[in-house]
């Protein structure tokens, strides 16, 4: 048996994980943004709003976005960055990462798509100015490991910056958990056809680690001056930190 790691709640072989939740992308991907939507109450466009305030990505910039899903925050970038900048868009799932590339192209966005792995990133050091993943650091297996390579590929003044579920204020937690484990599965059986994969999403956003977990995380993974903003009493946080 090899090393073990978690998938929601179950425990499984490390090597396992990956595809298990390919098979969550793969499942859901055609109806993703409707369920953000419907999960969310229209939130998760503001978290995203927030992360793009944040990044403050101009002309010229190099962004990289990893597990850009569907690539709200990539057509945010590329008109930031315009066409002097550089703006890729991946992820490791391919399901995600074509309805991603096509709703670029349908907004009349060209910008590189790449199918990769995060704990492995196929990018030069130092050559980005910005790095980003929303709501996706918690399905990685080793959440250091990635942490790492975001680090490396940023340029010294860059950031990375993780905008992921957290925990929610406590005296919310059991309204919280009602909504997660009861209404979000019933959701996913009605409108994705597929509870078992919001009933991982649950059970994910309880294994992620905290606010204060992930930002020692971050800072182990050598970055600094890590910062996290609570949005929505902490349903979901945004974690920047920085290279010198």
């Amino acid at each position: 048996m090899g090393e073990q790691t978690h998938f929601g709640y179950e425990t499984v072989d490390e090597k396992e994980k990956a595809g298990k939740v390919a098979e969550v992308f793969h499942s859901v991907a055609s109806k993703y943004d409707i369920m953000n939507d419907l999960m969310s109450g229209g939130l998760h466009r503001i978290w995203k709003a927030f992360t793009i305030g944040r990044a403050a990505v101009r002309p010229g910039f190099k962004v990289l976005d990893i597990a850009g899903g569907t690539g709200d925050l990539s057509k945010a970038f590329a008109r930031a960055a315009g066409p002097t900048g550089e703006v890729w868009l991946t992820d490791i799932n391919e399901s995600m990462l074509r309805v991603g590339r096509d709703r670029l192209l349908d907004a009349g966005i060209v910008t590189p798509t790449l199918l990769c792995d995060a704990e492995k990133l196929p990018f030069p050091s130092n050559y980005f100015d910005v790095v980003t993943v929303a709501f996706g650091l918690r399905n990685m297996t080793h959440k250091d490991a990635a942490l790492a390579e975001m680090r490396r590929v940023i340029k010294p003044g860059g950031k990375v910056m993780v905008l992921e579920f957290s925990k929610v204020w406590q005296p919310l937690e059991k309204a919280y958990d009602t909504y997660s484990f009861k209404v979000l599965p019933w959701l996913g059986s009605r409108i994705a056809g597929d509870a078992d994969s919001y009933r991982y999403l649950a059970e994910s956003i309880r294994m992620h680690p905290d606010q204060e977990t992930l930002k020692t995380l971050m800072e182990q993974a050598g970055l600094e001056r890590v910062e996290y903003h609570n949005l929505t009493a902490g349903v979901v946080a945004l974690h920047i930190g920085r290279k010198f």
